[in-house]
C-alpha cells in the first residue's frame, strides 16, 4: 500500500465495520494479488452467508406442541373431537378452514 492509503484510513477499523472481517494485504502484494485475495475472502463470506441464509430457512414451522391446543380449541368451538395431523398446514386461519377434514 501506498503512504496515501495509509493516511486515508484504508487499513483501520472505520465505524460500522465488523472487525471480524479486518482485510490486511501485504504491502508486497500486486495489484493482481491484492484483487485475487479481496475476491477469495469475498466469495468466502458469500458463501458463509449463503449457507447461514439456508440453514435459518430449513427450520419452518411445525405443529409440534401447537396441535393439541389447536384440537383443543376446535372441541371448544366445534363440540366434536378432531386429530389434528401433523402435515396441516401451520398457518391458523388455513387451518381452521380446513377443520371439516380433521
Amino acid at each position: 500500500m501506498t503512504g496515501d492509503d495509509a493516511d486515508s484510513g484504508v487499513e483501520g477499523e472505520t465505524e460500522g465495520e465488523d472487525p471480524r472481517y479486518d482485510l490486511v494485504i501485504p504491502d508486497d502484494a500486486g495489484d493482481d494479488e491484492a484483487a485475487a485475495i479481496a475476491a477469495a475472502v469475498g466469495a468466502h463470506l458469500r458463501d458463509r452467508e449463503a449457507a447461514a441464509a439456508a440453514a435459518a430457512a430449513d427450520t419452518e414451522e411445525t405443529w409440534d406442541g401447537k396441535r393439541w391446543a389447536f384440537s383443543g380449541r376446535i372441541r371448544a368451538q366445534q363440540r366434536r373431537h378432531a386429530r389434528v395431523p401433523r402435515e396441516a398446514p401451520t398457518d391458523p386461519w388455513a387451518a381452521a378452514g380446513r377443520t371439516d377434514r380433521f
